[in-house]
């Protein structure tokens, strides 16, 4: 079943790359003959899917999560491989369409109003009289 990222982006079957094997957690004996713990591959690197600008965004945003250009997410926390495998898909779908978002714009730098200025200076005279009072008389 293909991954739909978003409207604009599918990825083919034959570009995820699947792993399975056992699984901790909930499952009682259950656990330790069934493989239901998933392992979901991408190759942001090798897809054929993805243009060169997607590429480069992906591959800028998800570094710390890429091994050699590919992309893996885990996914363990159900106890049959089938709900594992739809969660490991979600995983992946929204980390990419995350990536890919176009980064927001940049800020545009604004000062400070005369009377922000005003306040703080005033603050900072209240706080030192504070502080002048807390010491002892004869400190001068």
């Amino acid at each position: 079943m293909p991954l739909r990222v978003r409207e604009t982006l599918v990825i083919p079957d034959d570009e995820l790359s699947w792993r399975f094997s056992r699984s901790s957690g909930p499952g009682g004996q259950g656990v330790n003959t069934t493989d239901s713990r998933v392992e979901l591959s991408f190759s942001v690197a090798g897809s054929r899917v993805l243009g060169p600008a997607q590429r480069d965004r992906l591959t800028d945003r998800l570094r710390h999560r890429l091994v050699d250009g590919v992309l893996t997410v885990v996914a363990s926390e159900h106890r049959s491989q089938l709900r594992n495998r739809e969660a490991a898909m979600d995983r992946l779908a929204a980390l990419l369409d995350e990536a890919l978002r176009p980064p927001p714009p940049p800020r545009r730098p604004t000062k400070p109003s005369r009377r922000a200025r005003a306040r703080r200076v005033e603050q900072k005279r209240r706080t030192g009289v504070t502080k002048r009072l807390r010491r002892r008389p004869d400190d001068g």
